[in-house]
């Protein structure tokens, strides 16, 4: 990683490159497990130079449900850039009975969330992104959101598997607004679904 991470930005056209650059934000986030880094906002990438520079010495792992809750944050904006792909793809997608639009999910899913502390005050009924909210979003700054949190909640996942707290029975059929205040259950995420780079 170390190597690829030093090609950038000249080696951002090598597929290879690419892949273990974004891979950076998996790392930041077990690194951030392990009380060794912050954690950035979920519109900032972690800095690569503090990556590297990162020791174990001393590290402890942060308590289980402080991971919890990041993993339940990192899987909600990576369902809010799903959510924005289905809204740019159109038509054949359903949404439950009690919501009108994507708009109104997307804003009740934003404030549950924030009353929870899971997400920052959202922004005219939107999480907020890049100083904007996300609905606004320009297509390379919502595929950078989306690569991040998909990397975070990838490692994250990884991390609760290794530690026994992974629970695959999320359900998968309602929006994060629709779940109970107290769920805990998550997507398994794959390579199959994986954001594209560019």
């Amino acid at each position: 990683m170390r190597r690829a991470l030093a090609q950038l930005p000249e080696g951002a056209g090598d597929a290879d490159v690419l892949d273990a650059a974004w891979q950076a934000e998996g790392l930041g986030t077990l690194l951030w497990a392990l009380g060794r880094l912050e954690l950035p906002p979920y519109d900032l990438a972690f800095d690569h130079d503090a990556l590297l520079a990162a020791t174990l010495d001393g590290a402890t792992l942060r308590p289980a449900a402080e991971i919890d809750q990041a993993r339940q944050t990192a899987r909600l904006w990576l369902w809010r850039a799903r959510t924005s792909s289905l809204q740019e793809a159109g038509g054949g997608v359903t949404l439950p009975e009690r919501w009108q639009s994507f708009d109104q999910l997307i804003a009740a899913t934003a404030m549950r969330a924030h009353e929870q502390g899971l997400l920052p005050r959202p922004l005219r009924g939107d999480f907020p992104a890049f100083g904007t909210v996300y609905r606004e979003l320009s297509p390379e700054l919502r595929s950078e959101a989306e690569s991040i949190a998909w990397e975070r909640h990838r490692g994250l996942n990884w991390l609760a598997a290794r530690s026994g707290s992974a629970s695959p029975s999320w359900g998968r059929n309602r929006s994060p607004a629709e779940r109970p205040a107290t769920s805990t259950r998550h997507e398994a995420g794959s390579r199959d679904g994986r954001p594209s780079r560019g």
